[in-house]
Formats: C-alpha cells, sequence, structure tokens
C-alpha cells in the first residue's frame, strides 16, 4: 500500500512539468506563428494612427510614430526567445567547458577557474554587461556576448562540483588506467552524467537572459530605435504613462512578464524532476 503513496510526489511533478512544459510551447508557438503571419508594414509610422487607445483593429493601441503595439510586442518577444536560447546554450557551453575542466585536468587549472570566476562574479553584472557589449560593437553579438560571459558562473560551480563527485569512481579510474585521455573520459563518461544538470540550469538561466536582454535595450545597447525589442518598447512608452498612454508600456512589460514567468516555472519544474532528491522522496 506504500507504493502508491510513495509514487504521488513523483506523478505530482511529471504532472506539473507537462503542463508547464504545454504552457511555454504553446506560447511560443503563438509567438513564432505571429512573428510569420503579422504584417511588417504594421511597423511603419503612420501620423494618423498616432496614440490610439486598445480597439479592435489594433489590441494593444498604436505608440507615437502611429506603430501597431501589438505586432511590435510579438516581434519583440520573438527576438528576445531567439537571442535567449542563443545565449542560455553557449553561456551552458561556457559551464560545461570550465567546470568540466576544473574538476579533471589538476589543480592549476582548477586554481585558475576559480580565480576566473571569482573575478567575474566580483563585477558588478550590469556593467560588465554593458562593458562587454559596447566592446564587441552593440547589435545581437553584442548583447548575445555581454549575457552570455555574465551568467555562466553558478553552474559552472555546480557542474564542477559534480564532477569531483563523480571523478573517483571506479569505471572512471579504470579509464584511466586504461590510458584514456581526459578528453575521451570527458566526453563519454563526464558529459552524459552531468547532462541533467546542464539542461537544468539551461532552463533556468533563460527567463534570466531574456530580462537581461531587455534591460540592456531599455538602456540603450545593442539596437536601433527603429527595431521592435522589447526593451525599447518600455523605454519609449515609460515617458507617455503620465499622459495617459498606459497601453504603451503596460502591454510590452506584462508580455514580458508573462513570457519570464513562463519560462521559470518550466525550470522550477524540470528541477524538481531531475533533481535526485525529489525523485526518490
Amino acid at each position: 500500500m506504500s507504493t502508491p503513496t510513495g509514487h504521488h510526489p513523483r506523478l505530482r511533478g511529471r504532472r506539473d512539468l507537462a503542463v508547464s512544459l504545454f504552457t511555454v510551447v504553446f506560447l511560443t508557438t503563438c509567438l513564432i506563428a505571429g512573428h510569420l503571419l503579422l504584417n511588417d508594414a504594421a511597423l511603419r509610422p503612420n501620423s494618423a494612427l498616432r496614440l490610439l487607445p486598445p480597439s479592435f483593429e489594433h489590441p494593444f493601441g498604436t505608440d507615437h510614430l502611429g506603430r501597431d503595439l501589438f505586432t511590435r510586442v510579438v516581434k519583440g518577444l520573438t527576438l528576445s526567445l531567439g537571442i535567449g536560447v542563443l545565449t542560455a546554450a553557449i553561456s551552458t557551453m561556457i559551464s560545461a567547458v570550465l567546470g568540466i575542466c576544473a574538476a579533471l585536468l589538476g589543480r592549476r587549472i582548477d586554481g585558475l577557474v576559480s580565480w576566473l570566476i571569482d573575478l567575474s562574479i566580483g563585477i558588478p553584472h550590469l556593467i560588465f554587461m554593458i562593458l562587454i557589449a559596447f566592446t564587441v560593437g552593440g547589435g545581437i553579438p553584442g548583447i548575445v556576448l555581454g549575457i552570455a560571459f555574465t551568467h555562466w558562473m553558478a553552474l559552472a560551480l555546480l557542474v564542477r562540483a559534480d564532477v569531483k563527485q563523480i571523478r573517483s569512481a571506479e569505471f572512471i579510474l579504470v579509464s584511466r588506467g586504461l590510458g584514456r585521455s581526459p578528453l575521451f573520459i570527458a566526453r563519454r563518461h563526464v558529459l552524459p552524467l552531468v547532462l541533467p544538470q546542464l539542461l537544468v540550469g539551461f532552463v533556468l538561466m533563460f527567463p534570466h537572459v531574456i530580462l537581461h536582454e531587455a534591460a540592456l535595450t531599455f538602456l540603450g545597447f545593442g539596437f536601433s530605435p527603429q527595431t521592435p525589442a522589447i526593451g525599447i518598447l518600455l523605454s519609449e512608452g515609460m515617458p507617455h504613462i503620465s499622459s495617459g498612454m498606459w497601453w504603451l508600456a503596460v502591454f510590452p512589460g506584462l508580455a514580458l512578464l508573462l513570457l519570464v514567468l513562463g519560462f521559470a516555472r518550466l525550470g522550477d519544474r524540470v528541477r524538481a524532476v531531475l533533481d535526485p532528491a525529489t525523485s526518490n522522496g
């Protein structure tokens, strides 16, 4: 009788994961479909349509140049999704490489990686991102590299700790005894074991990446003012709130919040399902 009861938390966790995954996939599909189907003509200035409130024809209203805000929000969120996937993937790869190297290649490499992590953590997050983005020259490369190079540290520490726990396992010692190189051991033995940790890190990193992308574009780094990025929409809409044009900031902000919360909840559910302590509970 205890077996069904013991499986309740695991089944509930998988059900919650399925619901969160379905929600995120549905939102992502709607955004991509909207990006492909919405007419780019709505992004062109039209003085006759300036600052119109939300209506059936313009669900989110129009901005100060007469551009359809709903189209700009959908295009901006799609841009954020693309940047988020690329940036989180690069940051996860950096975490995996440095974390595994620190644990497998001896004290000197471990000390070098630890020093690099401490140095990166010690620099204020936003200033570090702005500095990298400005050095690269802005645009998508500047934003991607600026965020990717400032979000790998926490996951690298977790990967390093995991690899240190398994590097003395018998199958790894046997592989070393057979003369296998550290690259072979990392690729064949270590990487498959830390993949769940990397997957959780990638999903949890994703909402932070989207928020920091919005922060950089809000501050004016990365894109031209004509680009429909969420940060630019918020930056343009904030001055008009006091004039009663609330939709210029509310709708982009709510859309960004829903997207971030959706992926953050998915990350929590993935971590709960893949975490060994939860799985065995």
